[in-house]
């Protein structure tokens, strides 16, 4: 696997973890709880963007840090 790809989905499994913890913390303070499904979908969508995201504007990055 090339190393722009494993770096991108490891930042997708980040947001994904991200978004569990941030909905563990809602759940727990509010009292209401989700879906599975519902959270399993979310759950896919926003690794799936973040890993997007990642490697996408991963060399406009490199060009505007270095």
């Amino acid at each position: 696997m090339e190393p722009r790809t494993k770096a991108s989905l490891l930042w997708g499994l980040v947001g994904s973890l991200t978004f569990l913890v941030l909905l563990q913390a809602y759940q727990l303070t509010t009292q209401q709880f989700a879906a599975l499904g519902v959270v399993v979908a979310v759950t896919t969508v926003v690794g799936g963007g973040t890993a997007l995201a990642a490697h996408v504007l991963r060399p406009w990055f490199q060009t505007r840090l270095n």
